[in-house]
């Protein structure tokens, strides 16, 4: 079995009002030095399946038709054995 660890942030240029307020807070509680907060998501698919060049695929598939939004967020994911 095969787990795939997926993290997603909006694409650069794309506003991050969430981070903004992280930030701002931050800043807020002395944390000068902070320059940018993105804000994301993360998920876990675990995947039966030995294969990893097919496992990876269904992975990007994934996220394409489903777990993510192509116009918005970028994503990158890693495949783990469980």
């Amino acid at each position: 079995m095969l787990k795939a660890e997926i993290k997603v942030l909006l694409k650069q240029g794309v506003l991050d009002p969430q981070g903004q307020a992280a930030e701002k807070s931050l800043s807020a509680l002395g944390y000068q030095n902070i320059n940018q907060v993105r804000i994301g998501k993360y998920l876990e698919v675990t995947l039966n399946e030995k294969d990893r060049t097919a496992a990876e695929a269904q992975v990007r598939e994934m996220c394409t038709r489903l777990l993510t939004n192509a116009v918005i967020e970028d994503y990158t994911f890693e495949l783990v054995e469980v």
